[in-house]
Order: C-alpha cells, then sequence, then structure tokens
C-alpha cells in the first residue's frame, strides 16, 4: 500500500516506482496470518447468510457503491435481489422491511429500542459505509457503531455489530429465534469479519491543511478549519470523525444537530408512517454520531435519515435555523464572542462543498492506485468504481477538468486491463500513471 501522509501522498519517484514494480508480480501473501484473516472475513462478508432469509452484510453495504446503498443503485436491482426479501417472503411481510422507502430512498427499518413493539417502535435509517472504521468508531466511552452509535448490542464493538445485524436483518420470521430464524456468527467468523471491516479505506486521518491547487476548494479547507467561521474542524478534526475541544480529544462523539427538526425531509413528504428517530440510547437522547467527511462526497445521501441529497445541501444544513436551534447549535454559538453558531454565505458553502469533493475524489485516486497493484479480478473491478466515483464527485462540482480527463483515461485502461490477459500488467502500470496524474491536477506535490 502507498503511504500517505494526510492526502498529500508521497508520490515521489521512487514511490511510484515501487507501486508499478508491484504490479509485475503481485502476491498477495496467502501465509499471512492477517491478511487470510481478512480474506475470510471478506467472504463472510459477502457470501454468508447465516441461514437467514438470503440476505448477506454485503446486501445493505455494497461494495460497488462504497459499502453502502444509494436509491439510486437500488433502482438497479431485480425484484428477486434479497434487499426486497420483504417483498417475497410472507412471513417478513409486516414489520420487517417498508418496501415503497428501500426502493424511493434506501431506508432500511431498524429496531434500536427492542422488538417489543414492532409496529409502531422502529426507525427508518440510510446505510452508513463501512470505510475507515479504524479511524471512526472509538471514543473514550467505548466504540460507537451505526448512525446514532449504539448500533451494536453489548459491548458495541464491531463483533457485536455483526451479532445485531444477523438478529436485525437476516432472520426467516420475525420470531427471531436463534438456531430455527438464523444461526449466530461463530467465533472465527466475527474474528474475520471485523479483520474485514476494519481493513476497508483509510488507515489514518489525514493531516490537513492540503497544498490544495483549486482556489475555491482551498478556501473550503480555510473555512473549514477555521474554528471562528466554518468550526467543521471541532466536530470532524482533520475532516475525519473524531472531535476536538479546547485541545481535549472527544473521539467519535455524539450530537444532537437538530437533523430531525428539518421540516419537509423527502421520507415525511411520502406519506409512510416513519416516528420521530430517538438516537443514541433506549429511550433515546436525540444524539447522534460523527461520520467520517473524506469518504462523504460519493455516500450521499446524507445523514442518519438520507434527508439531504448532494454535499453542497449538507453543508449548507449547518446554516439553517435547524442546526443552530439545536443543543449543538446553541453549544457553539455558546463559544462564539458574536454568540452565533454557524453563518455562512452561498459561497463559502460551496467552497467548503468543493473541499470535500476534493479530498474525496484525492481518496479515490488512493483507493484506486491500491485495487490496481493487486491486479485481481475483483479489485480491478472495484477500481473502476472508484475512479468512476473521482469522476462523479469532480463534475458534481464542477471542479478540475483536466483531471476528469485523465480519470477517464484511467478508467478506460482499468476496464482494459479487466479484460486482458496478456498486456494486463501493462495497462495497470498506464492506468496508475493516469490516476497520478490526476492527482496532480487535484494537490501539489510534496
Amino acid at each position: 500500500m502507498l503511504q500517505i501522509k494526510g492526502l498529500a501522498y508521497l508520490f515521489s519517484a521512487s514511490v511510484l516506482t515501487l507501486a508499478l514494480s508491484s504490479c509485475e508480480g503481485i502476491d498477495p501473501s496467502p501465509k499471512d496470518p492477517q491478511a487470510a484473516l481478512i480474506a475470510k472475513g471478506e467472504k463472510i462478508f459477502f457470501n454468508e447468510t447465516f441461514g437467514g432469509n438470503g440476505r448477506t452484510c454485503g446486501t445493505c453495504h455494497r461494495a460497488e457503491d462504497n459499502f453502502a446503498i444509494s436509491p439510486g443503485f437500488v433502482a438497479t436491482l431485480p425484484p428477486d435481489d434479497p434487499l426486497f426479501v420483504s417483498e417475497t417472503n410472507p412471513d417478513l411481510a409486516k414489520n420487517f422491511e417498508n418496501a415503497a422507502l428501500i426502493r424511493k430512498q434506501a431506508l432500511i427499518l431498524e429496531n434500536q429500542d427492542g422488538f417489543g413493539d414492532l409496529a409502531n417502535n422502529f426507525n427508518m435509517r440510510g446505510v452508513p459505509h463501512t470505510l475507515a472504521q479504524r479511524t471512526s468508531i472509538d471514543s473514550p466511552q467505548g466504540p460507537r457503531t451505526g448512525w446514532s452509535g449504539d448500533g451494536s448490542p453489548g459491548d458495541g464493538t464491531l463483533r457485536s455489530f455483526a451479532i445485531g445485524a444477523v438478529i436485525q436483518h437476516f432472520p426467516r420470521t420475525l420470531n427471531r429465534v436463534a438456531g430455527v430464524d438464523f444461526r449466530l456468527p461463530a467465533t472465527d467468523e466475527l474474528d474475520a469479519l471485523e479483520a474485514f471491516q476494519l481493513s476497508l479505506g483509510r488507515q489514518k486521518d489525514l493531516q490537513l491543511p492540503l497544498p490544495l491547487k483549486d482556489v475555491v476548494a482551498k478556501r473550503g479547507q480555510a473555512i473549514f478549519l477555521d474554528d471562528g467561521l466554518g468550526k467543521c474542524n471541532i466536530c470532524h478534526r482533520n475532516a475525519g470523525a473524531n472531535a476536538s475541544l479546547g485541545g481535549q480529544d472527544l473521539g467519535n462523539a455524539n450530537f444532537d444537530t437538530g437533523v430531525e427538526a428539518l421540516p419537509d425531509q423527502p421520507q415525511d413528504l411520502t406519506g409512510e408512517k416513519i416516528p420521530p428517530d430517538d438516537g443514541f440510547g433506549t429511550p433515546g437522547d436525540g444524539t447522534f454520531n460523527t461520520p467520517p467527511l473524506v469518504e462523504a462526497a460519493d455516500t450521499g445521501p446524507f445523514f442518519h435519515n438520507n434527508s439531504v441529497e448532494t454535499i453542497e445541501g449538507a453543508v449548507a444544513f449547518y446554516d439553517g435555523d435547524s442546526f443552530n436551534n439545536s443543543a449543538a447549535g446553541q453549544f457553539l454559538a455558546g463559544l462564539d464572542p458574536n454568540g452565533v453558531a454557524i453563518k455562512l454565505d452561498a459561497t463559502q458553502i460551496v467552497a467548503v462543498a468543493a473541499f470535500l469533493r476534493d479530498i474525496n475524489a484525492l481518496e479515490n485516486i488512493r483507493v484506486s492506485i491500491e485495487l490496481l497493484s493487486r491486479q485481481t479480478p475483483e479489485s480491478l473491478k472495484r477500481a473502476v468504481f472508484e475512479t468512476a466515483d473521482a469522476i462523479e464527485v469532480l463534475h458534481g462540482g464542477a471542479l478540475h477538468p483536466a483531471a476528469m480527463v485523465h480519470l477517464q483515461e484511467a478508467k478506460r485502461l482499468t476496464r482494459k486491463a479487466a479484460r486482458s490477459f496478456f498486456f494486463k500488467r501493462k495497462l495497470v502500470r498506464e492506468a496508475i500513471a493516469a490516476l497520478v496524474k490526476a492527482r496532480a491536477e487535484i494537490v501539489e506535490a510534496s
């Protein structure tokens, strides 16, 4: 894996040579116990149904959709996809999922407060991606998983999260009897699933600021880091998932940001029954945990209930009444000499979003190069998706047209490499070179 310093990667000639030469003789190191455990976890994640209704972890956390699932992706699925099991299994036809909200807004039914009153006691939530969890779920109070930080039963760990997911999403009937409606993961399976999930995405946080080339994105970064203006870095230190206040590391913290108070939320406009989401705890305290932002621009819709479609809209939320009147907004206002939580004009909102698009595209490029270097059929397939994401992210903000030309070329070459036998290594080298050129259009070399 290429080493990084933030997202200003060390793409010196020597590092690039290492990346290219590594493609000549790829060795997945099957004798490495950790690599073998990760590989086992990957197979379980995507293939194991645990004797349940046909779903796997990968049913909702799609590798081709950034290990999450979006309405656009849902629309591409066939009618018999396990995601729609409530439409095909009569025992799950009621109080297991809301088929309309899955199809329209990729919202999944969660019984966060238990299974005592299935008709009334539930939440409708989007699917959080599982990227960069190594940097994103630790807190002084223990692990934070799921949108509200309590998505995992018991000790809150990723291992327990897998158990909770099987009970919630995999049962054959709503009786949810272990050994009948599903089987619980074995210890070795939990070990493997945890190792695989921790291997996904970034293994460390960025070190901001980055030497960005685009003047708008550079200004957005400055606003993001300004604790008196954007104030983003207080809760998303280095665009990650951890908070820092007064020099104190708060880890992955929970906040009441007022998302539930947003008017005209898309799911509410459907007329479907959607109880208020009370967030962390049972009963909930109205707080939700902080997601990482490096991966944000290509993992929308945003917030726990998929209520905002674009990254610009997500940034603008923090300039609105719902946030500024929330507990988190009032807390920030109390720290401000002028009593202001967050106040940004339209151009500043676009600038912050441009910054988030830039760092997301740089992460896509980093991951694409890593995947290309593996040179397996699955890694090349995923590299195409990552490169396509970078193109979409930059196009959505009208950013870096020259970089997009190189990215298009990298995508074309990667597709050819996936189909080629004799010229695979050559095509991989050329695709990596195109990605390096794209990166050079976004950030200064270091």
